[in-house]
């Protein structure tokens, strides 16, 4: 059955099962707002779009994949401010020949990865048209100020928690035909399981966000754009400079040989530059011990005001400089 077949209203009926109410939901769908409680008066407030053949292909993911995917992308954001996730908003643009099947599915994966994060999915809207479009709005609620970006100073410890390179290693086995999209599971190839798993439906350490601010982290954000690219934006938004070494990267870069080597690819280029695997990056203050789940990966320090300071990277990779990472909308090489 086609979306084309059912009404809007059917349509959220069949979806509306899968979705979780949350425990800070007061109000839900059904209203023209809903209500959800807020603590501590503050909170935190991100939102993504998804864009079916930029983002993410039906070809190759399910729509649980994708519901997951949609989910994570913007409950990682809300645990990069150290804040805990309360309630998500979801509006999408619905092709007419749309399986409703795959839509319950999404609605199926994007309603479980909610829900394994205490939050509620609280509304949001559906509209026709030629592409498949989501927008995911996700709320959280802080328990203490929220972490930001630009706190990083000299003498902090730069860490990492969840993996890095793993996303962009199996978007290359797929768009490569090392992997066909129609292979889920045990069924990959053991180098690429991992990597297509997460490009797929990346697992972001959520519960790393609220623990991290609990420890006194400095600075802290998603890796979305790269680990490169958004140190860089950590490093200009705290004024500081930001070296990376490369024995903190082992773990990832060995993780990732046997998947490189069948590609012919230095995996150092997935790990620095490959985006989407939405682990935290923070910064911790000198005297705290870095422990699990985060592992030190570098260390903040100066960055001077001269004019041969200005261009230099604020990045660099064991003393040398890097740039670079995704950008939506870099003109093609």
């Amino acid at each position: 059955m086609k979306v084309s077949e059912l009404s809007e209203k059917q349509i959220i009926a069949r979806m509306t099962p899968y979705l979780p109410v949350g425990g800070s939901t007061l109000v839900g769908p059904g209203d023209d707002c809903a209500v959800v409680e807020v603590p501590d008066r503050r909170f935190v407030v991100t939102t993504d779009i998804l864009v079916e053949g930029s983002h993410f292909r039906s070809a190759w993911s399910t729509g649980a994949e994708v519901g997951a995917r949609a989910a994570a992308q913007n409950l990682s954001d809300v645990a990069a401010m150290g804040a805990k996730p309360t309630s998500l908003v979801v509006s999408m643009v619905l092709p007419a020949d749309l399986d409703i099947d795959w839509l319950e599915d999404f609605a199926g994966g994007l309603g479980t990865e909610a829900f394994n994060a205490g939050a509620g999915v609280v509304g949001g809207d559906i509209t026709r048209g030629p592409t498949l479009v989501i927008s995911v709005t996700a709320h959280g609620t802080l328990a203490g100020d929220p972490v930001l970006r630009s706190g990083a100073r000299p003498g902090d410890t730069l860490a990492i928690a969840g993996t890095l390179g793993r996303s962009a290693a199996g978007l290359a086995a797929l768009d490569s035909g090392a992997v066909s999209g129609a292979l889920h599971g045990a069924a990959v190839p053991t180098p690429f399981q991992e990597p297509v798993a997460l490009y797929r439906s990346p697992k972001p350490p959520l519960s790393a966000g609220p623990l991290a601010a609990g420890r006194g982290a400095t600075a802290m954000m998603d890796v979305s754009d790269g680990l490169v690219a958004d140190t860089t934006r950590m490093a200009e938004a705290s004024g500081v400079s930001i070296d990376i070494t490369r024995y903190g990267l082992h773990d990832d870069l060995a993780a990732l040989e046997k998947a490189a080597r069948s590609l012919g690819v230095d995996p150092v280029q997935w790990v620095l530059y490959g985006g989407e695997d939405h682990s935290l990056l923070v910064a911790f203050p000198p005297y705290v011990l870095v422990t699990a789940p985060f592992r030190a990966i570098g260390t903040v320090g100066e960055y001077g005001t001269s004019r041969s300071d200005a261009t230099r990277s604020r990045v660099t990779l064991d003393g040398k400089q890097v740039t670079g990472g995704f950008d939506h909308f870099a003109p093609p090489a």
